[in-house]
């Protein structure tokens, strides 16, 4: 039986965003909270904001007043806190979970890698080379999960957070999931998978198991990027269990929220989705994993 939670937004949303990019953060971005609020609320959307400099639920409060339908995150990069429940505590003193369910928390973004993006950006002030760039690593030299992990687990159970892999490495991702899977009663979502530092694709997500609390999150901008074949795209959304869509957009440099929209749906003709199966991914399984 769907929750109250579900059951409301079910009737007010045709697809819910779990990944959009607002103002401020690290880079400039398109909207900020009421204005990408807006964008998504005349398309009979919900959107999740999200910012690698934090917490984006004080600007996602400032939307929901508004009355939009918007919903807020935290990413635990080392400008936010880092690998620290005390910063959840804070994300979750400005946030509505009744309304808005879950928290989702991301780990961190911003990590030891040699990837370098593709995409066009300017960053958002000078103070962001200076202090939000650090990278942060869950796992530590010897790729054993740091030990903060396991509070940040345990915290996660204890308060109905759903806690994203962020850009964490295949080995990261995996070890993150066989941790989560002894602690039980933790909903973890794969953030993008298939981007480079992770490197993930429908094969090797499914070769994690279909566990019920684990979500696995399919972007608009993996494919964009030339980061994923459309086949795979496909094979992800067809095949992988409990997989959600999103955009990752919010760039300045890239589609429209609507835009996003139309494109998709070429996609998915090409990779012979259903109707049924497309509103699982894009508002069935994200309402499930963010319900109370």
């Amino acid at each position: 039986m769907a929750t109250e939670f579900v059951q409301r937004w079910e009737q007010e949303l045709d697809f819910l965003d779990v990944h959009y990019h607002v103002n401020p953060d690290t880079y400039t971005r398109r909207f900020n909270s009421v204005q990408a609020g807006r964008e998504y609320q005349k398309l009979r959307g919900g959107v999740v904001l999200k910012s690698h400099l934090g917490c984006a639920c004080a600007a996602a409060r400032t939307a929901i007043d508004e009355g939009l339908p918007v919903f807020g995150s935290i990413v635990l990069n080392q400008i936010a806190g880092g690998l620290s429940v005390r910063a959840i505590q804070s994300a979750l003193a400005h946030y509505d979970t009744k309304q808005n369910g879950r928290l989702i928390v991301h780990l961190p973004t911003i990590v030891p890698n040699k990837h370098r993006s593709t995409l066009v950006r300017k960053y958002h002030n000078d103070a962001i080379q200076k202090y939000a760039l650090q990278e942060l690593s869950i796992s530590d030299a010897s790729g054993k999960l740091k030990p903060q992990m396991q509070d940040i687990l345990q915290f996660c159970k204890e308060h109905d957070v759903v806690l994203s892999s962020g850009h964490a490495s295949r080995a990261e991702v995996e070890a993150l999931v066989e941790a989560a899977d002894v602690v039980g009663g933790v909903r973890v979502m794969l953030n993008q998978p298939a981007n480079p530092i992770t490197g993930m694709d429908a094969n090797a997500l499914k070769a994690l198991g279909s566990y019920d609390w684990l979500y696995v999150e399919q972007t608009a901008l993996t494919v964009l990027l030339g980061y994923q074949t459309i086949e795979d795209f496909g094979a992800v959304l067809d095949g992988v269990h409990n997989a959600i869509y999103s955009s990752d957009l919010g760039q300045t440099s890239q589609m429209l929220p609507m835009q996003w929209l139309s494109h998709s749906q070429d996609w998915f003709a090409t990779v012979g989705l259903s109707q049924q199966q497309v509103t699982a991914a894009m508002l069935h399984k994200p309402l499930a994993m963010l319900s109370p």
